[in-house]
């Protein structure tokens, strides 16, 4: 299984893909997108959408692992992350990958066991299981977090699924 985790962002945008499963996983690739400020609207949005298209078309993941993320206290940080997360899952709808949605307690809980642990814990628990060395930004190793969650809750979600059929 392929999994490409999503952080997103406007400004910063997380990518990162993983190949395997819970026990071996392999990393493939993970980027950081950045958009300028002084881009116009749009012009973020159509980056972000012709970025992630790409991916998906190099890599054909089998699943996307996107973060859900609550802001309460800056409706104006909300409403632009808001619109990258929308044409994320516009790209993904676009190439039939389905989405799953992981809150940052769940991605804690399922690296490091519990849903309190610090970012460096995250980040530690990225690079041992992946066997990566080298320093990368937070954002690509958040959505590395996200695809190695989804490889962990995966064939859980997919017994539950045929429990439902029957």
């Amino acid at each position: 299984m392929i999994v490409l985790g999503i952080d997103p962002g406007l400004a910063n945008l997380g990518l990162g893909l993983v190949e395997g499963d819970v026990r071996k996983a392999r990393h493939l690739y993970h980027v950081c997108l950045t958009t300028e400020s002084a881009w116009i609207m749009p012009r973020r949005l159509q980056y972000i959408h012709e970025e992630v298209t790409r991916l998906i078309v190099e890599y054909r993941p089998d699943a996307v692992a996107i973060e859900d993320q609550i802001l309460r206290k800056q409706a104006d940080v909300a409403f632009k992350v808001g619109q990258a997360f929308g044409v994320v899952q516009l790209a993904c709808a676009q190439a039939g990958v389905p989405v799953h949605h992981y809150g940052p307690m769940q991605v804690k809980r399922s690296l490091v066991g519990t849903g309190r642990a610090e970012k460096e814990q995250v980040i530690y628990m990225v690079k041992a299981s992946l066997g990566i060395r080298e320093l990368f930004n937070n954002h690509a190793a958040d959505a590395l977090a996200l695809a190695l969650t989804h490889l962990a809750s995966a064939p859980m979600q997919a017994r539950a699924a045929g429990l439902a059929l029957r």
